[in-house]
């Protein structure tokens, strides 16, 4: 690479087919992130041909779409294409914008799996809350409302990073040799786990004490 070479800019894909909610999405966005190249999509077949054609770096997705240009909009065609886009690919980073984020349940095993940033938005709630979801689907992260959480459930493997984190004191290079997995597959791990536990950034507050202090407050740990 040259010295002279500039990073790639970030690319978003906005898929919505209410012309006021996505006008509304990109101003938003564009002010947060000028120098973004920002895709639209209003239908859910036109988003997987986008797709097919764009790496974004992140897809904002509303729920309720046509499956194609002329259909009605139903729940089914955004879940649908939702569903594709994490089994097609398994690390975008991908913000649920809608007014219908109970319907997700529906797609909690393929949420649960998605090695991506995830994270759900109400289009009822402030501007600053969507910029706070994009921010943190960037960074990986995952944040999914009490509404599609069927109580405390964590995967086996999710479970040893608890213990070997907390009962061995491991750092996450050894608990990534320790599982015979990536450093990266950890961090995944723990951004389900916090989760699961409600825990989520906060500037005052230590991620990993919080996440010790709820696990064992869930008796998750001895």
């Amino acid at each position: 690479m040259s010295q002279n070479a500039q990073p790639e800019k970030q690319a978003f894909l906005v898929v919505d087919d209410h012309a006021l909610v996505l006008d509304g999405t990109l101003g938003v966005l564009k002010q947060a992130y000028p120098e973004a190249l920002i895709l639209t999509a209003q239908t859910a077949q036109e988003a997987l041909k986008q797709m097919e054609h764009t790496h974004p770096d992140l897809v904002l997705v509303d729920l309720v779409m046509p499956g194609a240009s002329g259909e009605t909009a139903q729940a089914n065609s955004g879940l649908q294409l939702l569903k594709a886009l994490m089994e097609q690919y398994p690390r975008l980073n991908l913000v649920v914008q809608s007014a219908h984020v109970r319907t997700l349940v529906w797609l909690k095993p393929t949420i649960d799996n998605h090695m991506g940033g995830f994270t759900v938005v109400d289009k009822s709630q402030p501007v600053k809350d969507l910029l706070t979801m994009v921010d943190w689907a960037l960074r990986e992260r995952t944040y999914t409302p009490k509404e599609i959480r069927n109580g405390l459930q964590l995967k086996p493997a999710w479970m040893q990073v608890l213990q070997l984190a907390f009962q061995e004191s491991l750092q996450d290079t050894a608990i990534a040799k320790r599982l015979n997995v990536s450093e990266r597959t950890v961090q995944y791990y723990w951004t389900k786990i916090r989760d699961v536990l409600e825990v989520y950034p906060d500037e005052d507050k230590n991620l990993r004490i919080q996440t010790e202090v709820r696990a064992r407050e869930a008796g998750l740990l001895d």
